[in-house]
Order: C-alpha cells, then structure tokens, then sequence
C-alpha cells in the first residue's frame, strides 16, 4: 500500500466518525480546532492528526507537541473540508479514543451530579456539560434517548469541559435514578410548578439534579421518582427558563450550599 493509498484510508475511515454508528463501532470521535484538540491532547485521547498546510503554519507549536504523541497527516483543503462539519474548516482534525466511564464509577462517593434526561439538542447537551464542569460536579449522566455527547456541535458547545468531566450515557432512567440513591444523593427534579422552592432545600446534601429537555421538560413519570419536584422562584412576568438557565442556577446553588460545609 503507497503513502499516499495509506492516508487516503485513513481520512475514509475517520469520515465514518461523523455518524453516530461509526462512533459507537469505532469507539472514536472527531475532534476539529485547536482549542478541543489541545484539550483532548491534555487528556491523552487524540490518537492522529490531520492538518491542512494552512493549519500546519497557523498551529505549527501544537502540532509540535501532538507529533511526539500522535502521527500528524498533512491533508488537502478537500479532504479536510470533508472531515468537518463547519461552514469555514480550521483544517485541523484529531481522531480520538472516547474514554471508557462506567456509571459506578462515577458514582462512587459523588457530591453534585447533573442528569440530563431525554436531552435531543447537541447545544443543550455541550452547555450542560460545560456548566456541570465549572460548577464542579462529579459527571453528568445523559439519559433515555440522549444525543451522543461526541457529536460535533455537542463537542463545540462544551467549550472543551468533556475533557474535563466524567461524561456517562445510561439510556435506562429508572435504572440510573435507583443508582443515584443507592449511591447516597437525594434526586431533586427542575420543575416549572414543582411544590418546593429552590431556597428551601437543603443542597448541603450530596445531590443529583434532573434536568429535562428543552422542548418538554421531565415526563410526569420521571418527576415524580424525584425526591423532591424543585421550582425556582421568580419576580419578573417571564413564565420559565430555558433548561441552561435552570441548571445554572441549581447547580451554583448547589456548589455553593457544599463549599459553605
């Protein structure tokens, strides 16, 4: 097989990562632009690179340091346009292992977690991810039928925090919610009328917070496994909150209540 044969394999088999299946199959994702694959770099994830001559020069001390851990292929415009899925490609592509965390795992001796269930939107899902990161939760757990966290825009959208926090996908809700207690957390629901206002809980707790889609919000069903079916009050005229909005302030006010022990 030629060089050249070599690479253009490569690229073929790297294009498959942008699908869901070839993700799963693979066990590998796509990592586009200098900020995630510096990330994933610092976590040991990127197994190769691949770089237009453009990317080369703009990246040149990055690269330096990913080829004394990974190959670095310089690719064509086309070929690296074809790796992406942004309207204006960077040309700097890494192909990296999704990491292995098991729902034990993380859930050994936890504090704060974030759940998100039923969350369809890959923007929602990389701005949960983000916001459970700065708050400093344990993980997030994406539940039911969830995107897949290695989805380009969900990657975009977590700014880099994937990289950060234990990310685990337990389709099984009920399963994941008898794990959460067993674990020793009380499960509150993020509810537009639920019975308990935010101010009289006691997040001091290890705590596990469900959080709904945007669209839908929790199932009935799943609100009321919850512990507690948590409102968060408020003064203006304006009826909800979009699910990031939510997640912010309950795990802020979470993070703060366990830092004040």
């Amino acid at each position: 097989m030629t060089p050249l044969t070599e690479k253009s394999n490569r690229v073929a088999a790297a294009i498959k990562l942008q699908r869901p299946a070839g993700r799963r199959h693979a066990a590998r994702f796509l990592a586009e632009g200098p900020n995630l694959v510096e990330a994933a770099l610092r976590r040991g994830l990127v197994e190769e690179v691949f770089a237009t001559e453009d990317a080369h020069a703009r990246f040149a001390d990055l690269l330096a340091d990913l080829l004394a851990d990974a190959p670095v292929h310089e690719v064509t415009e086309r070929a690296a346009k074809a790796l992406s899925d942004t309207v204006t490609p960077v040309g700097l592509i890494a192909v990296c292992e999704i990491p292995e965390v098991a729902l034990s795992e993380v859930l050994d001796a936890p504090r704060l977690v974030a759940v998100a269930v039923e969350t369809s939107d890959p923007g929602n899902a990389g701005t949960l991810i983000r916001l459970a990161d700065a708050m400093g939760a344990d993980a997030l757990i994406l539940t039911g039928d969830s995107v897949d966290p290695y989805n380009a825009k969900c990657l975009r959208a977590s700014a880099g925090s994937i990289f950060g926090l234990p990310v685990v996908q337990a389709p099984d809700t009920p399963e994941v919610l008898a794990a959460l207690r067993s674990a020793g957390l009380q499960v509150l629901a993020t509810t537009l009328d639920g019975e308990t206002p935010l101010p009289s809980v006691d997040l001091s707790l290890p705590t596990a917070w469900l959080l709904g889609s945007e669209a839908h919000g929790l199932a009935p069903a799943i609100a009321a496994a919850a512990d507690a079916r948590v409102r968060i009050p408020m003064r203006g005229s304006a009826e909800s909150l979009n699910v990031a909005a939510a997640a912010a302030i309950c795990l802020y006010e979470s993070a703060q209540a366990q830092s004040a022990q």
